[in-house]
């Protein structure tokens, strides 16, 4: 049976839209914002000395534009990420570097602010931090359906002073420019992978290994964190050999590895072809050096219609995709905290297709579930949601991210101590420039981001009640990062999800954090499991 087409696009569609970008400060504002009068922090790295700033609404301190790998730029267009340059004296970290060059068609706010040369990550830590202090450490990956998206929008301000934690979000390159599995390409590395984005997120972490003493931060306590496309990054990472041993604890946040499946090395050389062709590039001999020369403008376009699928798996740095790996026993087995929204795909349907009639919902779910069509229109009658646009917001929801999420859990849970959790909060802010008039968007994809960063794309800001949740969650990320356990004293306890079939959840809500084990009915789980895989 296939996957309703529908589903495929509103995934695609909203995976990119999930992170709409904001820009670099000017370095002007950036240096403004200094804490007036105090001394300003440094820090050593083996690349020299870095002088940040104070942030002088957390008291959080910050050190912005950190260069991790050197600029992948002309002859170093589509190649392992180099280590980054020495420089002398010191240098100043107090300005956000651009964005990776952006592939989706969503762009950014200051559609200037993207560049090649963005191998960069940002550093936050508790404003009595010191070199030696040993605090654990979370690096984010940001999402945006591997084709958009930045780190600068992710500051960690407050979660670093508030769990006395070192956050370090990153860039890494997107699109085609990080995820191209041509063979003239491939064949010039050891790995033989076209992967350069998940290279990308590898030298940040070993960077993170060999620098973060000197912030303050236990290179032997490091959380690897990321959100949609970056929670597939996350599964990538626990796939890939390469990377054992450069993070000890995992968050995956509505991005579950049994769903979010990288291609083959036949599919992605392939779709590799079809985007060298679209940019011109057809002559077999010369494709490598025709990809390197062509105008980022111009491999943006071919993108349009040739999307990246991301990593792709059969190769030295990925040699199995991260579901098959995981539930194999054979992958870097560490502690995982793992969820997702209530309702994540309300922001899909919303910007495709948020005016469904109920005859369009139906003959929808009819040509898209075939032989199954008639029982998903009886489990999930519009009548019992109040519109068509809620009623396929369910659907699309149940039958990919929710109960992915939860069997993910169970393959994590059988092996390895796993946390559950599903946000709910019935008023959360969407994104920035999503909301779509009439629609309710809570507990869409991406709706808890606003709640663990200083995310600046939230459509309105939170409220007490929500500020409340938001610092109740942040201790729990925070103790997970800590210890492995999300427990908080004075919190709702937090048990382990357990690897039989019913499987325990924290439900994160702003009047009452509760557990509880009803997770596979509210989302239909028993059915769906009956239903073919649908793996985007």
């Amino acid at each position: 049976m296939r996957r309703p087409r529908t589903a495929r696009s509103l995934l695609a569609a909203a995976c990119a839209l999930a992170a709409l970008l904001t820009p670099a400060l000017p370095a002007a504002a950036a240096t403004a914002a200094s804490s007036g009068g105090s001394a300003r922090p440094q820090a050593t790295v083996a690349q020299g000395v870095l002088r940040g700033r104070h942030d002088d609404g957390s008291g959080a301190q910050e050190f912005l534009g950190v260069p991790y790998a050197a600029p992948p730029v002309g002859d170093a267009r589509l190649r392992a990420p180099q280590q980054p340059r020495r420089w002398t004296g010191v240098r100043e970290a107090v300005q956000q570097a651009p964005a990776c060059l952006q592939f989706s068609p969503f762009g950014l706010r200051d559609p200037q602010a993207v560049s090649e040369d963005c191998l960069y990550l940002d550093v936050y830590r508790p404003r009595t931090a010191h070199a030696g202090a040993r605090l654990p450490v979370i690096v984010w990956m940001h999402g945006g359906a591997y084709s958009q998206g930045t780190g600068t929008q992710f500051g960690g301000r407050t979660m670093a002073d508030l769990t006395g934690s070192v956050v370090v979000s990153i860039n890494y390159r997107l699109g085609q420019l990080g995820y191209l599995g041509l063979p003239e390409i491939t064949g010039e590395n050891a790995q033989r992978s076209g992967s350069f984005g998940l290279m990308d997120q590898m030298a940040a972490l070993r960077w993170t290994r060999e620098n973060i003493a000197g912030f303050g931060g236990n290179p032997g306590n490091v959380t690897v964190s990321g959100q949609s496309a970056g929670s597939g990054s996350v599964c990538s990472l626990l796939a890939a050999p390469s990377a054992a041993g450069l993070f000890h604890r995992a968050v995956l946040q509505s991005g579950p590895c049994t769903l979010l499946r990288p291609p083959d090395g036949a599919r992605a050389e392939s779709q590799a072809r079809a985007f060298a062709a679209a940019a011109g590039c057809t002559e077999t001999a010369a494709l490598a050096g025709c990809l390197r020369a062509a105008s980022g403008a111009a491999l943006v376009e071919a993108a349009r219609t040739v999307p990246t699928s991301g990593p792709a798996s059969g190769d030295g740095l990925l040699p199995v995709d991260p579901a098959t790996a995981i539930g194999s026993g054979r992958w870097n087995k560490v502690p995982v905290l793992i969820g997702s929204t209530r309702s994540e795909a309300r922001l899909f349907v919303a910007l495709t297709q948020p005016y469904l009639t109920q005859e369009q919902y139906t003959a929808q779910v009819l040509a898209g579930y075939g032989a199954a069509g008639p029982e998903v229109l009886a489990r999930y009658p519009v009548s019992a949601y109040g519109s068509p646009y809620l009623a396929l917001s369910a659907v699309t929801t149940d039958s990919t991210f929710a109960c992915q999420t939860a069997w993910t859990a169970q393959l994590f849970a059988s092996q390895v101590p796993t946390y559950l959790y599903e946000f709910d909060d019935p008023n959360s802010p969407t994104l920035a420039g999503a909301q779509v008039p009439g629609l309710d968007e809570s507990n869409a994809h991406s709706a808890e981001l606003a709640y663990l960063h200083d995310f600046t794309m939230g459509d309105r800001p939170l409220t007490a009640e929500q500020v409340a949740l938001a610092t109740r969650m942040k201790r729990y990320w925070g103790a997970f990062a800590r210890y492995g356990v999300p427990a908080v004293p004075g919190q709702t306890a937090w048990p382990a999800a357990g690897a039989g079939a019913t499987v325990t959840v924290l439900t994160l809500n702003p009047a009452a954090t509760r557990t509880g084990t009803s997770f596979g009915s509210d989302h239909q789980c028993a059915f769906w499991r009956t239903q073919p895989p649908r793996p985007v």
